[in-house]
């Protein structure tokens, strides 16, 4: 029986992709250009997603090895899926929020090459802003080095060759320096190295199992590097979000998966014991943030609304109606009043009042709302249960001083979560070639409603004299300073990985925001971090399919045709098409059908949109010429999908009743 020659390459590069698509994308395209002159293999393992991702991965990069798992098998295993198959000399393991250098690939192979000694290497990175991320270094997490990062003193004291080993703060970011524990994100292994001391620890799903990682290779004699010589824009925790309860369960119990396999027992426990008070304080700290993020100012509203209503009821009833003694029936204060306040809250709720960012017209819109139909059950009542409409209008009055100063006040306080809407005319700034700068464009035309300005800035000269241009790569600082430009775009179509991050990095405006644009996506992508109001989003109609919009759509869909069921036989007289009509009302009861959903076009956007079921009616059903192109179709469409609201349906189904047995 002969051997089996296995063919090698210079370098397999492996993605683990977890319902990241438009973050996949932008990272594969860096990669692929990364990889030209290279003999390198690109191996990415999808982990089950729900995205779209293996579909996109089909379309737009056959040339690259797509493992499509059945389930969720971790980071782990799926990394160690595709090492397995991998012919490389070396295997970098590497997140799909990332962007990396044209050059990258080839400095970090030039570099291992001329030290035998290495085995393993990490790069500096950046976050979207192009500020450097201390996660780049790392040093082991024995029990003290642990405890200075669990309470705080490792980032009170960076510099500290006692408190900052964790992030290994005293060593020189641009400096090329020996590490301990090199980050999941990047990691650059070198194959022989693998396979003397195993690939990665499965008893590890996500978290820890780069610092096990590490250990391992330095346990076996080898070195680990830290190499600022090439960068990466690294976008952190696009697939988790780091501020979850989960999250803080995961990435702790694998810090005491780790101590159990590689301290003392006694080391090991006091990890242990570290890590679960740390866990209990972290969760009890997440629980903390995220109540008061979500009901902090619907419980304020609360207070200030019945504090208001009760003292208007009080005076009314004290030197208007009963000036001579009297009161109230009892029920005005146990029953109707908190009626009133739940009606106003419920109305706000339901247009958008608490949605971020804040816009002061939908707290007027939903105590509108409410105080009409507080009005409509009033008059409904038996006299003897009228109080006064008085404190009802005035209660509405005094709703909308107390709900609108609070924002302000909030607002003036600077708290980041309770800002009053981001300015509506942003001035963008896109950085490319005429064709590409202007598809990004019209891109950003068609996701943002009104923009203040877009400015083109060319990479070569020669293109400043079309129109749209306003000057070239070179002149950008200036540029942004004299247009006062809130957010720059590049086009990795034409613009180097490399420059944007020189670019990202020499600017430090914290106020600007800089976005990526992959060549042929709908997508636009961006994040300083997962935790601050940079956060990633993708200018990409996705509000549709967003879990709360789809199930508010759903519930619409059964309310509205449950009372459509109800009233029938008055409805069948002003419905175009009866026995459509009824045929449509089963169909959305069985989820077969929506009452709202798109107006088919034959344009290619047309299947990029978020799935939906067919719909009866369409957003172009709201207005009175429905001769209307193709062109403008494909827009009502788009922003259908992007700024979904219940108010949206019920708008359509109003204005077209008539159409409601339409096939």
């Amino acid at each position: 029986m002969g051997l089996r020659i296995r063919a090698t390459m210079k370098l397999s590069i492996v993605i683990v992709n977890y319902n990241v698509k438009y973050f996949l994308e932008q990272c594969l395209h860096s990669v692929r250009k990364a990889i030209e002159g290279l003999e390198a293999e690109v191996l990415i393992v999808d982990n089950n997603s729900v995205d779209g991702s293996v579909e996109m991965l089909h379309e737009k990069f056959p040339e690259f090895n797509t493992l499509a798992n059945d389930e969720n098998l971790g980071f782990s295993k799926a990394n160690n899926l595709a090492i397995k198959q991998s012919k490389g000399e070396f295997i970098l393991l590497l997140n799909p929020d990332t962007v990396v250098e044209d050059d990258t690939f080839r400095k970090i192979i030039d570099f291992m090459d001329s030290h035998p000694d290495a085995g393993g290497l990490g790069v500096k990175m950046v976050d979207g802003k192009g500020v450097f991320l201390p996660e780049s270094k790392r040093g082991l997490p024995t029990p003290w080095v642990a405890f200075y990062k669990i309470f705080g003193l490792s980032r009170l004291f960076p510099k500290s060759k006692v408190f900052g080993k964790y992030h290994l703060g005293y060593l020189d970011k641009n400096q090329t320096s020996e590490v301990e524990i090199l980050s999941g994100a990047f990691m650059l292994l070198r194959k022989t190295v693998l396979d003397t001391i195993g690939y990665l620890d499965e008893t590890f799903f996500m978290y820890g199992e780069d610092i096990d990682l590490s250990y391992r290779i330095i346990k076996a004699g080898y070195k680990n590097y830290y190499f600022p010589e090439t960068r990466i824009i690294h976008y952190k925790g696009e697939s988790t979000k780091k501020s979850s309860i989960n999250y803080v369960l995961v990435f702790y119990n694998a810090m005491i998966i780790f101590a159990r396999k590689h301290f003392s027992t006694q080391n090991a426990r006091s990890l242990s014991f570290l890590i679960n008070l740390a866990i209990y304080f972290r969760a009890f700290l997440a629980i903390l943030n995220r109540f008061f993020s979500r009901t902090l100012v619907p419980i304020l509203d609360t207070i200030l609304l019945a504090a208001g209503i009760i003292a208007i009821k009080n005076y009314w009833e004290t030197n208007i109606i009963f000036p001579e003694g009297g009161a109230y029936p009892i029920e005005l204060v146990s029953i109707a009043l908190p009626l009133y306040v739940f009606t106003w809250l419920f109305s706000v709720y339901m247009s958008g009042g608490y949605d971020r960012p804040i816009q002061l017209y939908k707290i007027l819109q939903g105590l509108v709302i409410g105080t009409i139909i507080i009005l409509i059950g009033y008059a409904l009542l038996p006299e003897n249960f009228r109080f006064s409409r008085a404190i009802i209008v005035f209660g509405a009055v005094w709703g909308l001083i107390a709900m609108v100063g609070l924002r302000i006040v909030l607002h003036l306080m600077r708290f980041k979560k309770y800002q009053l809407g981001v300015k509506i005319n942003k001035r963008y700034l896109i950085a490319g070639n005429h064709d590409e700068a202007s598809r990004v464009a019209d891109l950003l035309r068609k996701a943002d409603l009104n923009p203040g300005l877009i400015g083109l800035v060319s990479v070569k000269d020669p293109e400043t004299k079309i129109d749209g241009f306003i000057g070239s790569l070179d002149q950008i600082k200036d540029i942004i300073n004299i247009y006062n430009i809130d957010e720059v775009i590049f086009c990795a179509r034409d613009i180097p990985a490399q420059k944007i991050i020189d670019i990202m990095s020499e600017m430090n405006v914290s106020q600007l925001d800089f976005k990526i644009a992959p060549p042929e996506s709908l997508s636009i992508i961006g994040s300083q971090s997962i935790n601050t109001s940079g956060d990633a989003y993708i200018i990409e109609l996705d509000s549709i399919s967003k879990v709360n919009n789809r199930r508010s759509k759903r519930f619409l869909d059964i309310l509205v045709s449950l009372f459509l069921l109800a009233t029938f036989p008055i409805g069948l007289f002003f419905v175009k098409n009866p026995l459509g009509f009824l045929r449509n009302i089963i169909q959305v009861i069985f989820a077969s059908k929506t009452w709202v959903g798109y107006r088919k076009t034959k344009t290619a956007t047309d299947h990029k949109l978020p799935k939906l079921k067919k719909g009866v009616l369409n957003p172009s059903d709201v207005l009175k010429n429905k001769s209307i192109g193709t062109e403008t179709m494909d827009r009502l469409n788009l922003l259908y999908a992007r700024d979904y609201k219940i108010v949206n349906d019920l708008n359509v189904l109003l204005v077209g009743f008539r159409n409601l047995g339409r096939s």
